[in-house]
């Protein structure tokens, strides 16, 4: 057994209880993501032990959802590096850059995070087949956790996803669909196959999960910077699992005494050729209207609704945060800035983070003094075609 002191669901728009240990989409009450609560009154001494844990997300085993270790995939995801870039810093006009860099982990992404969490805690409650619409990199970390498992995954993914998606996800023995749209009409696609042949969701906060495996992005920040959390973090958002974990992470940590009251102020990213939530933060509203024509290079921010909209939009606004988007061409530009900086070769998502950066700190909403991470989410490697 692990030491997960996982407790019950709570639906993330009403608050009502949900039983753990049944498997869930979405809320039965609202039809919205569901929150995993634990005992943290039991968890809160884990952090005195952290000196003696694996150097993975697993280190956090009390905060996750998993009961029975036997089925806690471990192909070392988590516990990536947390990277000072003093030159870009300098350039940027900031004291203190940090770059969180994803592309550490199994499958190259963040990705492997969530689906790593997700997937075993679907093995744990008796799933016997896997499937999820992606951009890309959440289909290969699918992929391979199913493997891993020995799960049968059914993906769909954009026909025009770049090449080295599809491959990766066929090597690791997945079924691939490939449609002529978005990621949302590959939704629709994976719907339908899933109640047509019983396969289980893993779509992005349509099941509880995931989002505690991105979560343990926010308890690592924590660690990593001894327990001070940044002023600002620069995330990418697509779906927004793992700007909504951290906002949940930090919430937990509070109530475990690990950290005070402050929050660092989350920056939502988005393409200006798709920037749902950028729109829907702009103009005061709690929930954001699909993005019609949705086009972009960065596939993980081609996603033209989310499910957690309402959430991604509550943690900027609570943390004083913002939503910005920025241009094909600063994304791409920032890239190379970033990596002739640092020697880091972003993925275009983290690359627009950076755009954002200077975005932000060119408009002043960035002091010189804040001390700032950027979100690099997954390699630049798989996206070889856009870089031509």
């Amino acid at each position: 057994m692990t030491g997960s002191t996982l407790t019950h669901l709570e639906c993330g728009a009403c608050d009502k209880r949900h039983d753990a240990d049944q498997l869930h989409n979405l809320s039965s009450c609202c039809a919205k993501p569901l929150l995993a609560r634990y005992d943290l009154a039991a968890a809160q001494s884990i952090k005195g032990d952290l000196n003696n844990r694996r150097p993975d997300l697993w280190r956090y085993e009390e905060v996750l959802p998993i009961r029975d270790e036997q089925f806690a995939i471990k192909l070392g995801e988590g516990w990536t590096p947390l990277l000072t870039v003093p030159k870009l810093a300098q350039d940027l006009g900031l004291s203190r850059l940090s770059i969180k860099d994803e592309s550490f982990n199994p499958t190259g992404s963040f990705k492997a995070r969530g689906l790593g969490v997700c997937v075993s805690r679907a093995w744990e409650l008796g799933v016997k087949a896997l499937a999820l619409p992606s951009a890309g990199n959440a289909a290969g970390a699918a992929s391979a956790y199913g493997a891993a498992a020995g799960l049968p995954v059914h993906v769909c993914m954009p026909a025009d996803t770049s090449m080295p998606f599809r491959v990766e996800c066929e090597q690791l023995g997945a079924d691939v669909d490939l449609i002529d749209g978005l990621i949302t009409d590959c939704g629709k696609k994976i719907k339908a196959g899933c109640e047509a042949h019983g396969w289980f969701d893993l779509s992005t906060l349509k099941e509880p999960y995931r989002l505690e495996g991105k979560k343990t992005l926010g308890y690592e920040l924590a660690e990593q910077t001894d327990w001070q959390l940044p002023d600002v973090i620069i995330y990418p958002t697509g779906g927004g699992t793992g700007l909504v974990g951290m906002w949940k992470a930090f919430d937990e940590m509070e109530e475990m005494g690990w950290i005070g009251s402050k929050r660092p102020r989350l920056v939502s990213v988005q393409a200006a050729g798709c920037a749902p939530i950028v729109r829907a933060f702009k103009e005061g509203k709690d929930s954001a209207t699909m993005w019609e024509g949705a086009e972009t290079v960065a596939l993980g921010l081609r996603v033209p609704a989310a499910v957690g909209d309402f959430l991604i939009l509550r943690a900027v606004r609570e943390t004083e945060g913002c939503a910005i988007a920025v241009s094909e061409e600063a994304l791409i530009s920032h890239a190379r800035r970033m990596g002739s900086m640092t020697g880091i070769f972003p993925c275009p998502e983290g690359a627009a983070c950076l755009a954002a950066a200077a975005q932000l700190r060119e408009e002043k909403w960035l002091a010189q003094d804040d001390h700032v991470v950027v979100f690099n989410t997954g390699t630049a490697l798989k996206y070889a075609s856009i870089w031509q």
